[in-house]
């Protein structure tokens, strides 16, 4: 059975709230206080507050989960991710993944999907880009 198909796209938008910055940052523990305090952004450079780096990763790899969720049982193996820029909150993000391969394997009854895809910034600027694999297989049936 095929469940995924080289060339298919997918993808979503990503928009962090300043108070989510905040609270995702301190949630892991992240307490740079360029994801917390304006001042300090600003010493660093920034605008005002930047996502802590895992944040952004978390909203794009669970777009990955959520796409292949709908319609299989899908469980992440790896992911390659580089932040080139940073995130910024109250900013729309767009976000899309490419299927490059899906290779059926039979001992796992499922398909290894390799993926590429990036968070591009409102002005066209890749923000992060990254690489992957996932298992795709048929759910299990209800009962």
């Amino acid at each position: 059975m095929k469940y995924a198909r080289a060339g298919e796209t997918f993808g979503g938008e990503m928009c962090l709230t300043r108070q989510q910055v905040r609270e995702f940052a301190a949630s892991v523990g992240d307490f740079n206080p360029i994801h917390h305090d304006d001042a300090a952004a600003k010493t660093a450079g920034f605008e005002g507050i930047i996502a802590s780096g895992p944040q952004p990763a978390a909203v794009f790899l669970a777009l990955a989960a959520t796409h292949f969720s709908r319609r299989t049982a899908m469980l992440g193996l790896e992911f390659n991710l580089k932040f080139q820029r940073p995130v910024f909150p109250e900013a729309t993000y767009q976000m899309q993944w490419t299927v490059v391969s899906a290779e059926w394997k039979e001992k796992l009854q499922g398909e290894i999907v390799r993926l590429e895809g990036s968070i591009t910034s409102p002005e066209g600027e890749v923000v992060l880009s990254g690489s992957g694999a996932v298992l795709v297989r048929a759910k299990p049936a209800d009962g």
